[in-house]
């Protein structure tokens, strides 16, 4: 079964013994928060340009920050592969993507660093970043990380790769939701990654509902991370509205993993606090009390309330950090709309070599 509450895992953060988010300096605690909230409000300000027609989709993360923040505090960035799926915003953007060129994603202007504005946006992919381009389907991108897995430990094993070489990948990272876990390519890679013991992590990003489909609809397990165990998979469930509780568990993975100890499923019990996507009416489905009650649970107000309690962290602070934001999300939203589109012949330039 799932690591509980009389496990590893104890309120949703690793016992007290092994507390990893004990030992994070101000500094960082600060630098999460303000990852956290610089994706917060690039995400605001993608639904009000979707409201005003400029652009014609947009998929969000609002809600789902913490477990991608910690995700990214924990792993080596720019060199071990991270696999994304269309809610990692907050991910990205701390691995190396800039508001500006998710604005351009947004808007399908020339130069989009996913696609070269040829897939829908929130498909993210970025190889000075070692981020591995996402497919459409959802769930197919858990292969590919389990893929990755696999080529890493069979270097290591082969002696091709130094197990302790930080300048080389040492773990595949993916993420999806939960939804997504009834999808055929998840129970593959799972079964691949728990039978070959890979330097593998699966986030699973349980918001309870899949676009509409609410998790009891989808599963007749009550937590995600219960079928691990049929996998050979270590399963842990974590509250991820809490970024240090997320810290916690990514960290004991992510060592894991360097040391060559097998794959992790971390089940991040989360909740989205939009519509699905901007073409959906989550209206139709939910109770609006039910998403009141879940935005009191807010990941950035949760640790915004820690930090000022733990007196590092100040309203003025806040304002400060708001007020850089949005100054940042103005000029990202400015040098996107002034952009070009790229001319039509770029929809295949890319994709065929020349031949002579």
């Amino acid at each position: 079964m799932a690591k509980n509450t009389t496990d590893k895992v104890r309120n949703g953060r690793a016992t007290p013994t092994s507390r990893p988010s004990d030992s994070l300096t101000k500094d960082t605690l600060l630098e999460m928060y303000w990852k956290m909230l610089l994706s917060r409000r690039v995400d605001e300000r993608a639904w009000m340009i979707h409201r005003q027609g400029k652009i014609v989709f947009h998929i969000s993360a609002i809600g789902q920050e913490a477990i991608q923040v910690a995700a990214a505090y924990t792993i080596h960035l720019g060199v071990d592969y991270i696999v994304p799926y269309y809610r990692d915003l907050a991910l990205v953007l701390c691995a190396g993507v800039t508001p500006e060129d998710f604005m351009i994603s947004l808007y399908g202007k020339e130069g989009e660093l996913s696609s070269l504005a040829r897939q829908m946006p929130s498909h993210f992919g970025a190889k000075p970043f070692n981020i591995v381009s996402t497919s459409a389907p959802v769930a197919t991108q858990v292969v590919h990380a389990a893929g990755m897995a696999f080529a890493i430990k069979y270097r290591i094993q082969n002696e091709l790769q130094d197990p302790n070489d930080r300048t080389q990948p040492r773990l595949a990272v993916t993420s999806l939701g939960e939804g997504s876990t009834s999808q055929g390519e998840w129970h593959e890679a799972m079964n691949w990654a728990g039978v070959h013991q890979l330097p593998f992590i699966c986030i699973v990003q349980n918001n309870h509902y899949a676009i509409s489909v609410p998790v009891d609809k989808q599963m007749a397990v009550p937590n995600v991370a219960d079928r691990a165990a049929a996998y050979g998979v270590e399963g842990i469930i974590v509250d991820g509205n809490d970024v240090l509780a997320c810290y916690d568990v990514m960290h004991y993975a992510v060592q894991k993993a360097y040391r060559g100890d097998g794959p992790t499923l971390i089940e991040a019990k989360t909740y989205r606090m939009t519509p699905h996507s901007s073409d959906d009416d989550d209206r139709t489905y939910r109770e609006r009390s039910e998403v009141d009650a879940w935005r009191d649970k807010d990941p950035l107000l949760r640790l915004a309330n820690h930090l000022k309690a733990q007196g590092l962290l100040t309203d003025a602070v806040i304002e400060g950090y708001d007020k850089r934001a949005r100054k940042i999300v103005d000029e990202a939203q400015r040098a996107a709309e002034e952009r070009p589109y790229p001319p039509g012949e770029s929809a295949i330039a890319p994709v065929y070599a020349e031949a002579n």
